[in-house]
């Protein structure tokens, strides 16, 4: 059998690519964290209304077939 002898500390193997993934991993959660921060901040005035979808239960009865007007409708073919 033969033997490894191109071993080295300093190849792709070694130091010098577990320092590349690190460094790539770093920089991708360094991204990825970036990103969330600006949409964090781009939402934060942008509260949910949950007006739409309330202000048409009101009328809503537990047992009633008027009901059928607050569903979704299906798409009227013409």
């Amino acid at each position: 059998m033969a033997e490894n002898t191109r071993r080295g500390l300093f190849t792709l193997s070694g130091i010098t690519g577990m320092l590349i993934a690190t460094v790539l991993l770093l920089s991708i959660l360094a991204g990825l964290t970036m990103w969330s921060i600006q949409t964090q901040q781009a939402q934060a005035t942008n509260f949910y209304d949950p007006a739409p979808i309330v202000g048409s239960l009101d009328n809503l009865k537990a047992h009633s077939k008027d009901n059928a007007n607050f569903a979704f409708q299906p798409v009227k073919k013409e």
